[in-house]
């Protein structure tokens, strides 16, 4: 049955580097999705590429001695690599610096310049060079780039400039009438209240600072800026043209069904990529879904620390569908959801070799072990046999309104649960016992058959998220996946059918002291080879950092520091990381709450004389409220150290 087309993107993937397991979360939920829609009956393109002009790149490859295009033709390929070793199933990769793009793209601006929409300016404010954004002093967060945190640095130069005011009415009509196109409603409402309804700048879509980019074709000092650039290459990637000639694919395809995006560049697809589509006439996507972030468990990922997780270093310990299902299934709907090697671990031995390998091993052994490996439905019902077969059945049902939310773990959790019902029913019949009395032989061979096919419809909701997995459980029973059509009846799995001599063990079950012994091996090596020559020397190790802002005396007046004795100390309860300490300062005591409880416990911190921010606005933290400061140093692992006076000094004395 042929439901229609469906096409679906992922972000173009910038190229600064190699993606780390965050991005990679990306393309794995895509490709989940576009699996599923295929075998739903769906008619699926699945869009996925780089992004790969801007300053950014051009100042790496001047780091690295060669040209941008060397430089993003490595790192393209790294990408695509990544996206292949992760069997995703992509019917297009993108790159922006293909030639039909680049040529439409320039399209796009002269048509949107000669009917008015882009004018030439002069722009001056903040620049971000890792995110390639203006910003005013006012939108700066504590001086900083509010979208990623680092310096910016003040920049002046003449740029062309799209009317983004011109559209903004239609947009927020657009967004009021259609409930569906920002998900979750949380990023949609982030949008109107913080951009939209108090009023939209003009956008720069021009840089005539740098030179890596698609050329102004009617004004070589200048280059198409990154969002014009990067953004439209949803359309063009399927035979767009700005001339009024696109392809039958173009006509076909879109709208896109569906963009799938981090919550990070939320804004840039909500508001400027709609904005631009208006302006070219051009009908909106139906959907855009800003899914939250994977973050690490342990601590930032951080390449100094050499801990930052790839997918290739995860595929090497778990293998591809592991991964694949851990990424799937950890991840809530609105909220980030974390990764570290332990939770891996447990999850793999917990839903994979247990719930799910384990069933299917138990299953064929004593398949063979009972009937010399022939499945047979001898028709022996009991009642104990119709809550299994409800289970089964209605979980296509359950899984199906789940993918159309796009909530992917909970249609995860779906399937397991018929794994889980499976291994319950085992229990419940318990074959080994109706094994030793030959008049139960026809009930222990209904047994194994009703177990039987019902892996097989599990085995077939769960091939689109790990397709390798459902494809050896069905080669095991020698029997094939079916399509979701095909999951509303039970028993279709052909009686008489025998299976595998040898049951393969899906996934093994790990020891998670022997995995973190090798990440840290891993770790430390990968540590070592970004050392340089005379960094492998023997010396005193020094950290460096970004400079902050200069400050005045005056400003370094208004701080005032004081030496503190630390009288008594207990941990924050429910906390993982606080302690409160009462610090004798003089002749007062101050409450003060460090998140300093994995390096001190509460009964060494007593009787310390430490350095002191007295002056700080008191605020609560868990809900204790703290008066101050301690001064703490911290190394690139992380680890924390109290500042303390070289000399013995009386409690209240002032750092000076």
């Amino acid at each position: 049955m042929n439901k229609g087309k469906y096409y679906i993107t992922t972000a173009i993937a910038y190229t600064s580097g190699k993606p780390h397991i965050g991005n990679t979360y990306e393309i794995v939920l895509a490709d989940s999705i576009a699996r599923y829609k295929r075998k739903d009956g769906y008619d699926v393109f699945f869009q996925t590429g780089t992004d790969e002009h801007g300053q950014k790149i051009e100042i790496k490859a001047q780091e690295a001695g060669i040209t941008p295009k060397q430089y993003v033709d490595n790192v393209a390929g790294e990408i695509k690599r990544i996206w292949d070793l992760m069997d995703t199933s992509y019917d297009k990769f993108i790159r922006t610096t293909d030639e039909s793009h680049e040529k439409q793209v320039q399209k796009i601006f002269k048509k949107l310049y000669d009917q008015g929409d882009i004018y030439k300016g002069a722009y001056e404010g903040m620049y971000c060079t890792p995110c390639e954004s203006f910003w005013t002093e006012s939108q700066l967060v504590d001086g900083k780039c509010p979208d990623c945190g680092r310096e910016v640095k003040p920049a002046k130069e003449e740029a062309y400039f799209f009317k983004m005011s011109k559209y903004a009415d239609r947009l927020i009509q657009h967004i009021n009438e259609h409930p569906e196109f920002i998900q979750p409603v949380s990023r949609k409402n982030e949008m109107m209240n913080n951009f939209l309804l108090p009023g939209l700048q003009d956008l720069c879509v021009s840089r005539s600072s740098f030179k890596w980019g698609i050329p102004v074709d009617f004004d070589d000092k200048h280059v198409v800026y990154v969002w014009l650039d990067a953004l439209t290459n949803y359309i063009t990637g399927i035979g767009y043209d700005a001339d009024g000639n696109s392809s039958e694919q173009y006509k076909k395809l879109w709208p896109a069904d569906l963009h799938l995006i981090g919550k990070d560049i939320i804004r840039f697809h909500t508001i400027y990529w709609p904005i631009f589509l208006m302006a070219l006439g051009e009908p909106l996507p139906k959907q855009v879904f800003g899914h939250p972030w994977l973050l690490q468990g342990d601590g930032k990922m951080s390449k100094s620390k050499g801990n930052v997780i790839y997918a290739d270093d995860l595929v090497d310990f778990f293998g591809v569908d592991a991964v694949r299902y851990f990424v799937l299934h950890e991840m809530p709907f609105e909220n980030d959801g974390v990764i570290s090697w332990e939770l891996l671990v447990e999850r793999l031995n917990s839903d994979l070799a247990n719930t799910l390998g384990n069933l299917v091993n138990r299953t064929i052994s004593m398949t063979n072990k009972y009937f010399g490996g022939t499945v047979s439905d001898e028709h022996c019902a009991e009642e104990v046999d119709n809550d299994l077969k409800n289970t089964v059945l209605s979980a296509y049902d359950k899984v199906e309104a789940k993918m159309n939310e796009l909530r992917v773990a909970d249609a995860l959790t779906e399937i397991f649960s018929v794994f889980k019902r499976c291994n319950k029913y085992i229990d419940e019949t318990e074959p080994w016992v109706l094994a030793k009395d030959e008049a139960k032989k026809a009930r222990l061979s209904t047994v194994l058959y009703n177990l039987t096919e019902s892996i097989i419809i599990g085995a077939s909701l769960l091939e689109p998220f790990m397709p390798k997995t459902a494809e050896k459980i069905a080669e095991q029973f020698k029997t094939s996946l079916r399509g979701f059509e095909e999951l509303n009846e039970f028993g279709k799995y052909v009686s008489g059918t025998k299976v595998t001599d040898a049951p393969q063990i899906l996934f093994a079950r790990l020891d998670v002291k022997e995995v973190v012994e090798k990440v840290e091996e891993l770790y430390s090596k990968r540590r070592e080879a970004q050392k340089s020559p005379e960094e492998n020397e023997e010396k005193e190790p020094v950290i460096d950092m970004d400079a902050k802002p200069e400050i005045s005396y005056e400003d370094f007046d208004k701080l005032q520091f004081r030496v503190g004795k630390i009288i008594a100390c207990e941990e924050v309860p429910k906390s993982k990381k606080l302690l409160c300490s009462q610090v004798q300062i003089g002749s007062e005591v101050k409450q003060i709450v460090s998140g300093i409880k994995q390096h001190y416990s509460a009964q060494e911190m007593v009787g310390k004389k430490v350095c002191v921010l007295t002056n700080l606005k008191p605020a609560k933290l868990a809900g204790v409220l703290s008066e101050g400061m301690l001064l703490c140093a911290e190394d690139e692992n992380g680890n924390l150290g109290l500042m303390v006076p070289e000399k013995d000094m009386p409690a209240g004395a002032e750092i000076c």
